[in-house]
């Protein structure tokens, strides 16, 4: 294990106080936690691509990147219909 890989599962800690206001929070603060986890997820996707010497792993970061923020977007339109 090197020092990447246990970035990536430090980092992987940082998902459950987004998981918990997904699951508990008010609607603003459940597209807020989307949001800090999609960027989260992203980080973590590129210090494992680090840590296994992988090149190919940074394309699914960027994608995950592009449509994370996509899909906060649809998630903030469907969100204001009821705010």
């Amino acid at each position: 294990m090197n020092l990447w890989l246990l970035a990536a599962a430090g980092m992987m800690l940082s998902l459950v106080p987004c998981v918990i206001a997904c699951l508990r929070g008010k609607p603003v603060d459940r597209l807020a936690s989307l949001e800090m986890a999609g960027v989260v997820t992203t980080l973590l996707l590129v210090l494992l691509a680090q840590g296994f010497h992988r090149i190919p792993f940074y394309d699914l970061a960027l994608t995950l990147a592009l449509l994370s923020f996509g899909s906060g977007l649809v998630f903030a339109r469907f969100l204001e219909r009821w705010l």
